[in-house]
């Protein structure tokens, strides 16, 4: 049964001054708070490694965030910022990123009603040679109110990557209220960021540094990767007064057979760094749901966790993408994902989990709300008291589901 949820009680007063606005100097000097069973501590990020137990199993998202803003101009003057969200032609991210004539993206539209149907020359204010070399331009092939299908085109031969790292900025979220910066392009990207993809970063592991790696390696916690890419949806508020009602976005990932191997036979817990790495791996379990029942992978619908009863163990589950994965002849696991998290979700994976603070109303907190058996005020109130910064580049949290969670 769909929950009944009304996000207006998920909602707390942040201040715009609470928001930070830039990084600290150094990524582990954030605070962290961590909550177990019900209570509260402060701590400082470099803390970490010793809050958890040598006997744990930490799973990290390596996507990288790609600089896929781009700002064209149309004859007239006037500015269109296109925003790419995911390939379309070619669908897959790293046969998009190899193009070197042309591709087509899905993206978001800035000023979308001033675009008709001429084509965009690429906005070069500095007159940049490598950036004019590029003779980027772009064509509109559909739109869809705010949202499109563009067609890029371009004549120096780079890879379609190259071309984004000369002309794209850092899609750094709205609620910063400012414009990208040099800084981004360093901050706002993981230091183990591996597999382009992303147009937002997953902002718990911004404060892992090689100290925190190091120190957490030779505690002799293991660490492991899935990959799942952030899309814009992430900064979408929820605007419906029932959650039912809020539609998710798809995300796609990927995630080793190795790795699930080692779920399957876990004795450990396992530590997620992020909501995203929350949402792959929680995904698993419906996805092997899918492989017991169809012989095969599916998306993961967005309400499944809630409409039925599953029989079937964790365990099972996990075995059945394992012999699929057998069955196919390949060692990783190429899925996408709407689930949401909301309060009353069972966990089947994830014991330990880090995060940011996030905004009021949206789906992360319903997550956070789940996770700690909705006892997220407590945790948000204490930040609040205690000069907590928050959002993308603000301080951390470690959280660690109650023993009565089910």
């Amino acid at each position: 049964m769909i929950p009944e949820i009304h996000i207006e009680d998920y909602n707390y007063g942040l201040e715009d001054a609470r928001i930070a606005k830039y990084p600290l100097e150094e990524r582990d000097a954030s605070k962290l708070l961590h909550y177990r069973d019900g209570i509260v501590r402060e701590y400082v990020f470099r803390d970490l490694p010793s809050l958890l137990p040598a006997q744990s199993l930490m799973v990290f998202n390596d996507t990288r965030v790609v600089p896929a803003r781009l700002h064209f101009r149309r004859e007239t003057g006037a500015h269109i910022e296109i925003f790419c969200l995911e390939p379309i032609d070619p669908v897959e991210y790293n046969l998009a990123f190899a193009a070197t004539e042309h591709c087509s993206w899905k993206c978001v539209i800035g000023n979308a009603k001033k675009w008709k149907d001429d084509i965009l020359s690429l906005y070069n204010p500095d007159g940049d040679a490598a950036v004019a070399a590029l003779g980027l331009k772009a064509q509109l092939v559909s739109r869809d109110g705010q949202t499109g299908i563009v067609r890029f085109d371009w004549q120096d031969g780079s890879a379609f990557s190259r071309v984004l790292e000369l002309a794209g900025s850092v899609p750094i979220p709205p609620y910063l209220n400012r414009e990208s910066e040099s800084i981004d392009a360093e901050r706002y990207q993981t230091l183990y960021a591996r597999v382009r993809g992303s147009v937002a970063a997953p902002t718990a592991g911004l404060h892992f540094t090689d100290r925190v790696l190091s120190e957490i390696k030779a505690k002799g916690i293991d660490m492991e990767t899935v990959c799942l890419h952030v899309g814009a949806g992430t900064f979408l508020p929820v605007k419906s007064s029932l959650v039912s009602e809020h539609p998710m976005h798809r995300e796609p990932f990927v995630v080793s057979r190795d790795l699930l191997q080692r779920l399957q036979e876990r004795k450990v817990p396992v530590v997620a760094v992020g909501t995203t790495s929350v949402r792959t791996l929680e995904s698993l379990y419906y996805i092997g749901v899918s492989c017991l029942e169809t012989g095969k992978p599916a998306d993961v619908d967005q309400w499944a966790p809630y409409t039925r009863e599953y029989p079937y163990s964790t365990q099972e589950a996990l075995g059945a993408i394992i012999a699929y994965l057998d069955r196919e002849g390949v060692d990783k696991l190429v899925a996408g994902t709407r689930i949401i998290i909301v309060p009353g979700f069972q966990f089947r994976l994830v014991d330990k989990l880090v995060t940011n603070f996030h905004q009021p109303e949206s789906t992360l907190i319903l997550l956070v709300s789940a996770f700690v058996n909705g006892d997220w005020r407590k945790i948000y109130d204490y930040a609040l008291a205690n000069e907590f910064r928050f959002l993308s580049y603000g301080d951390s949290s470690l959280l660690e589901r109650p023993a009565k969670s089910v």
